[in-house]
């Protein structure tokens, strides 16, 4: 079906976020911070990526825009999951070059859906 890496810091979040795709039949690999994911993507690159923004070290946001201007890396799908879910967050998160904002808590239907679309594409 597909393999997602999940950017989270919280385990909580991240261990919700590993049960939805799961069910849903997709691949997890897991980072707890921006350098993380980018060291996971070089190794392996993933069909879709699903970002928090308050991560430590660099923030989602940053993370989204290096991934999408980088050659490599920009055809990646990336979903941001942030609790950041005013309209600025939202537009300044797709802004960046992000495929999706979903606000958390996530809608577990929607999410699974989400990420399905995008890996199709």
């Amino acid at each position: 079906m597909g393999t997602a890496l999940v950017v989270e810091d919280s385990l909580t979040d991240m261990q919700i976020l590993i049960q939805c795709l799961q069910q849903g039949g997709i691949n997890v690999l897991v980072a707890q911070s921006g350098e993380e994911a980018i060291a996971t993507i070089a190794k392996q690159k993933p069909d879709v990526i699903v970002l928090d923004v308050v991560l430590p070290g660099c923030s989602g946001f940053e993370v989204c825009r290096e991934l999408k201007g980088n050659a490599d890396t920009s055809d990646i799908p990336v979903i941001i999951c942030s609790t950041k879910g005013g309209e600025m967050d939202r537009f300044w998160g797709m802004k960046q070059g992000a495929d999706a904002y979903l606000s958390k808590p996530i809608d577990q239907d929607e999410f699974v859906r989400t990420v399905k679309q995008l890996i199709k594409h």
